[in-house]
């Protein structure tokens, strides 16, 4: 297997084990990959890191039946950054992993996560056996066309001043997080994580595209068997978006999560993702 470092810590369900793989353009993608069978990648969204509660619990759960592969994409946690930024950069990150175990497999998606797994496939064909995609965090209705515009103006004027806190309120105003549960977490031990993640926003508005139109042809390209999913309590673009993925994806199913938001709790998810990639 490649690597870079090897570790390995033992936890409820299985060992974890700790390592690195090199992207194409040098980058290191550092990873947790627990339990054995299929491989299964997690591909995270906005602000998050393979450390985060959510991301190890669904891979906990997975790790009986799967080898789950959990990572921190380029610029956060443990993986280094080579900049300038491109789309497909994050695309050879998801290829080095795959390479690391094999040379195909499953992804999942979430959020911003969904759309890059949705472009890896689009691109990488077999490679790419199976394809969840939660809450892909498109919307093409005109107002969030719009919207989308100007907060990615606005991303980028704040980045270009260094100020990583206001970029960081930015995004959560800009996904309708109350201003006094921002201000709260501008005060939190929290916080500072967050800011560091900042400069990664860019690449998820580089990765939904423009304006955050869902990208039907492209979309057209996967090849992977998918399923397309939502939560019953999520916004209302990205039900719809799920809705045109699923008809633009040529080989797809659509499925709602009962009393679900945005933020998907691993142990409805899961049981959902093991009949899917069975």
């Amino acid at each position: 297997m490649k690597g870079d470092f090897v570790f390995v810590k033992k936890r409820n369900k299985g060992r974890i084990m700790t390592s690195t793989a090199t992207s194409k353009d040098g980058t290191k993608i550092a990873y947790d990959k627990i339990g054995h069978g299929p491989l299964v990648i997690i591909v995270g969204g906005a602000l998050s890191t393979r450390s985060g509660w959510t991301e190890q619990k669904l891979a906990m759960l997975l790790a009986p039946d799967f080898a789950v592969v959990n990572y921190d994409r380029r610029g956060r946690g443990d993986s280094t950054d080579t900049l300038p930024y491109a789309l497909q950069r994050e695309v050879e990150d998801i290829v080095a992993l795959l390479d690391a175990f094999g040379g195909s497999g499953y992804l999942y998606g979430i959020s911003s996560g969904a759309a890059l797994a949705l472009v890896a496939a689009s691109i990488l064909g077999d490679e790419v056996q199976k394809l969840a995609l939660y809450d892909a965090a498109y919307d093409s209705s005109d107002e969030g066309r719009n919207a989308t515009r100007e907060y990615n103006k606005q991303l980028e004027k704040l980045l270009s001043s260094g100020k990583r806190g206001d970029v960081v309120a930015l995004f959560m105003k800009f996904v309708q997080v109350p201003d006094d549960q921002i201000n709260f977490m501008r005060n939190s031990p929290m916080w500072p994580g967050l800011e560091a993640l900042a400069p990664t926003l860019a690449y998820d508005s580089a990765v939904l595209g423009e304006d955050r139109s869902v990208p039907t042809e492209l979309a057209a390209k996967v090849t992977a068997t998918t399923l397309v999913l939502y939560g019953e309590a999520s916004p209302p673009s990205m039900r719809e978006s799920a809705q045109v993925l699923k008809e633009a994806i040529p080989n797809a199913q659509l499925r709602m999560l009962i009393r679900q938001t945005h933020d998907v709790q691993p142990e409805a998810l899961a049981p959902v993702l093991e009949e899917f990639f069975q």
